[in-house]
């Protein structure tokens, strides 16, 4: 016999019906349009280049920011589309990666908070308050100097720094669900806490988290760019559109697509990102003041 207790009480909002309420409206579509596009350049860039330029990555095909090609030359004479069509992939990995890693710790974290209650909750909320104290920014620049500059350093970084603010949401999600009768149930049967949480409590709080994913990615992808911008995420010569743009602003009149173009990727993929996030707090926020059975 099944032990899920919340089968008959699991909101609309959770799961497959949160995404159809959501992919229903007009600027989900259009956000996921814009990100599909830019996650398409990201993903074929690396092929499709050298096919559609004749250039590989670090090729010199010419004097330092010529204007004539495509899109001309950057700082080193390489050929400027080459390297944003092979740019896009440190940025997309590591924003997708740093976001997979605080939401996965910070919803266990705020589940088991929020669920235990007690002196088990105000440690954990505590702890995430130090870690609220610091800017993400200033932490990720104190672990460079501590550690050495890498990408995956970074990413690492940038994902506990995510932990707290989704535990926090997480914690407030769980403590709406703790109380309900599906819930109670199963203590009763003397089901294990794990199993309570995973079949009881997280599949009640899909909505917030599905937000809260969509927030945390957004800005994964801003924090990604503005390091790499920096130079503390890919170093050179490797191909990143945020290394991109630094290395090619000293001649933004000059040959303006070494900078235009990995902006413009950039921008649009915040935006398509924004644009779901939006929609899917929405749906999320209908289904919670709309009927429920």
């Amino acid at each position: 016999m099944s032990t899920n207790f919340a089968a008959e009480n699991i909101p609309v909002g959770s799961g497959t019906g949160l995404l159809r309420r959501t992919w229903r409206q007009r600027q989900v579509r259009v956000g996921a349009a814009l990100t599909l596009l830019v996650v398409a350049i990201a993903v074929l860039g690396p092929l499709l280049g050298p096919l559609l330029t004749g250039h590989d990555v670090g090729d010199f095909v010419g004097k330092p920011f010529r204007t004539d090609g495509a899109a001309g030359t950057d700082n080193l004479g390489r050929d400027v589309l080459t390297r944003f069509l092979s740019g896009g992939g440190p940025v997309l990995l590591y924003a997708v990666a740093a976001t997979a890693i605080g939401v996965i710790a910070g919803t266990l974290t705020g589940m088991v908070a929020g669920y235990s209650g007690g002196r088990t909750d105000s440690v954990v909320m505590r702890c995430g308050d130090v870690l609220l104290s610091f800017p993400q920014l200033v932490l990720a620049l104190l672990a460079v100097a501590v550690l050495g500059s890498s990408g995956w350093l970074l990413v690492v970084v940038i994902g506990i720094t995510h932990v707290p603010r989704v535990a926090r949401v997480v914690r407030q999600a769980t403590l709406a669900v703790a109380g309900q009768d599906y819930v109670l149930a199963a203590r009763m049967y003397g089901l294990p806490r794990r199993q309570i949480l995973a079949t009881e409590v997280l599949p009640n709080i899909t909505g917030p988290l599905m937000v809260e994913v969509g927030l945390r990615l957004t800005y994964s992808i801003g924090y990604v760019a503005s390091l790499s911008f920096l130079g503390l995420g890919v170093q050179p010569p490797a191909a990143d559109w945020g290394l991109q743009i630094n290395e090619n602003r000293i001649a933004l009149i000059v040959t303006p697509w070494g900078v235009l173009l990995p902006v413009a990727a950039i921008a649009l993929l915040t935006v398509g990102t924004n644009m779901i996030t939006d929609g899917l707090a929405k749906a999320s926020a209908d289904t919670s003041v709309g009927p429920t059975s």
